[in-house]
């Protein structure tokens, strides 16, 4: 009894204080919630059926979102399985990228996890490539190194092997 009043909302904590027995508790608040699963179950399914890949940016926000609609589901209790979410992101890539999404799917990913990891790691590539594409696009010229044309400046220039002025100043006299 402990454990569930540690667990329970302040304003529960206080409402459900003369009830003294776990099982009647349990009860109460199953009896109390139930119909949550009718009011949030609707928009889940909807939120499930408009989900799409091509609207996000990034791979980690549609993971993020399609995992938080299918554990509302798996609450109202229905089942979502690995098949269910691949198959969900298979059929939401944007419309250029068919031959990736055909490509993805003969990988034959079982697990979804597996298949947003390799979404993960292209990502971070494609990530790394345009940040190098974006520093130097291509047909530029590489910039030139200041080091090299500052050496080339001092030895080109015939000072010699000799002392130079203001150089290992010794003892004049």
């Amino acid at each position: 009894m402990i454990f569930l009043r540690h667990h329970l909302h302040e304003g529960l904590k206080t409402e459900y204080l003369t009830v003294k027995d776990p099982l009647e508790l349990w009860n109460n608040l199953k009896d109390r919630y139930e119909q949550l699963k009718l009011t949030v179950s609707p928009k889940a399914r909807y939120d499930w059926m408009h989900i799409r890949f091509q609207d996000f940016k990034i791979v980690t926000g549609y993971n993020s979102i399609i995992h938080q609609v299918s554990s509302v589901l798996k609450l109202c209790g229905e089942t979502i399985t690995d098949e269910d979410l691949l198959e969900k992101t298979f059929t939401n890539f944007h419309a250029s990228n068919v031959l990736l999404q055909q490509q993805y799917h003969e990988k034959g990913f079982k697990k979804h996890a597996d298949l947003i990891s390799c979404l993960l790691v292209v990502e971070q590539n494609n990530t790394l490539l345009m940040k190098n594409h974006e520093s130097r696009p291509t047909g530029f010229a590489p910039f030139s190194e200041v080091n090299a044309h500052r050496a080339y400046d001092k030895l080109g220039r015939g000072h010699g092997r000799g002392r130079r002025k203001g150089c290992h100043n010794y003892r004049q006299e």
